[in-house]
């Protein structure tokens, strides 16, 4: 299965939503739930990709022994501490919390770096009910079950190679052998666009659609790269655009702050929290 290349020129059929003035509230209430005690700083490089794709309001939900930490390091953000077992995992009083939160979002992204628990399943389930945009990524993967009532909007799934043979049963060398086939597999198997990420990245759809992307460099291949791809992908929702666009959109704008850093750093060497301060410029291409 071959995809249609991923490009400028294709995005064209797919316009972000427009700038618009006004306040915060205007350009999207954004929830992020990421980050551990394990791996605080997802949570942070997230967040701050989130922002410089232009969410307006953010609240970030983590656990409560990193809260204080992750509220310094982005005053931009609403931090609220979620209770936590004493190996950093959440405990079940959270899901609570955090179903009343995503009520109030527009967008969602969840997963990235998170703690794996007892109650990753529920959380992901409460997610998934509500009305808001969705991106699950990394740990909430593993949460998921087919078979689910259609969301009002496609939910956006984010897994590498390892993370896509656990939601198929199957093995990476599977995965590796077609990324688009198992890609599609998926989204049909749980109704959502998935992103095969790989040093050739495929957007898949439900109805069999394929994008493939081979830009960007191979200094993307590093710890907080994923993390940033997650926020691009909510910050755009949060903005308005539907999933599909922003999900192309934030594939091609992660690749090209690939491109530019490898320009101004080097081929390898830069890091991920480097990524999220090209994005403005590149938005106004």
């Amino acid at each position: 299965m071959t995809g249609e290349p991923l490009t400028r020129a294709t995005l064209a059929q797919f316009p972000l939503p427009r700038v618009v003035d006004g306040d915060k509230e205007t350009k999207g209430r954004m929830l992020i739930l990421a980050g551990s005690r394990q791996v605080p700083g997802a949570a942070l490089l997230c967040a701050t990709a989130a922002m410089r794709a232009g969410a307006g309001k953010l609240q970030i939900a983590t656990g409560a022994s990193i809260a204080v930490q992750i509220g310094i390091a982005m005053p931009e953000a609403m931090v609220i501490g979620l209770d936590e077992h004493r190996e950093g995992q959440l405990v079940p009083t959270t899901v609570g919390a955090i179903e009343k939160l995503a009520a109030d979002a527009d967008a969602i992204v969840a997963g990235p770096g998170l703690a794996n628990g007892k109650v990753g399943a529920r959380i992901a389930n409460v997610l998934l009910q509500s009305d808001a945009a969705l991106t699950l990524d990394a740990a909430l993967l593993h949460e998921l079950k087919p078979g689910r009532e259609p969301r009002a909007s496609l939910p956006i799934l984010l897994p590498h190679a390892g993370e896509l043979s656990s939601l198929l049963d199957c093995s990476e060398e599977e995965v590796h052998r077609d990324p688009p086939g198992c890609g599609r597999r998926a989204s049909e198997r749980f109704g959502a666009l998935v992103l095969v990420k790989g040093v050739t990245s495929h957007v898949v759809t439900p109805d069999g659609r394929v994008w493939t992307y081979n830009g960007g460099a191979a200094g993307l291949g590093v710890s907080g790269s994923g993390d940033v791809l997650a926020g691009i992908v909510g910050g755009l929702l949060a903005r308005g655009a539907d999933p599909l666009t922003a999900l192309l959109w934030a594939v091609l704008l992660h690749g090209e702050a690939g491109e530019s850093l490898s320009r101004k750093v080097g081929e390898i060497g830069f890091l991920a929290r480097e990524l999220p301060g090209e994005l403005p410029a590149l938005l106004s291409r």
